[in-house]
């Protein structure tokens, strides 16, 4: 039964405040599964779920209903090695909602492909053989972009001492006696 709190609102039951969130299903759970020897942990990540093995991003899950071209195993990797992993991952393509068909360094392994798990499975030998193609370790582009050259000078920051305003001497309150 609802009580009423000291605001006088209603408040819910004790046992429906208390109650544990129902978690969505883990998508593409056998991925999980098959990188259990590298202890994987996983974090959202833009609806989906992150595969972490170390510092390094290796993959993400995705399952949304009603957005079904993206969905399957998405692969962290760069646009140098596409063409290497396509030769090992055929049905693998660049994601649709990153970019309009423009080229990322993400890519899907996508689910209604014919050979989706045995792809999937595949990706996970190759993360668990250490392979160089698949994984990023997160800002490590960002942190290079960011930081100052080496030698470079930041210029001096504008004030306003060059203007008339600033050379005038303020006035003072005189004291009324």
């Amino acid at each position: 039964m609802a009580r009423r709190s000291r605001s006088g609102r209603l408040a819910p039951p004790a046992d429906e405040v208390f109650a544990a969130r129902s978690r969505k299903p883990v998508p593409h759970e056998f991925v999980l599964e098959a990188l259990a020897p590298l202890g994987p942990e996983t974090r959202p990540l833009f609806g989906c779920l992150a595969v972490y093995v170390g510092e390094k991003i290796v993959l993400a899950l995705r399952d949304k209903p009603g957005s079904w071209p993206d969905n399957g195993v998405w692969l962290a990797t760069t646009e140098e090695h596409h063409a290497a992993l396509r030769h090992e991952l055929p049905s693998m393509r660049s994601i649709e909602v990153l970019g309009g068909g423009e080229v990322t360094g993400w890519q899907v392994l996508p689910v209604d492909a014919p050979d989706f798990e045995e792809a999937a499975l595949r990706a996970c030998a190759l993360i668990e053989a250490g392979d160089p193609r698949i994984g990023k370790v997160p800002g490590e582009k960002r942190k290079k972009r960011d930081a100052p050259r080496a030698g470079a000078r930041t210029p001096p920051k504008k004030t306003a001492a060059g203007s008339k305003a600033a050379k005038k001497p303020r006035a003072t309150p005189r004291a009324r006696g």
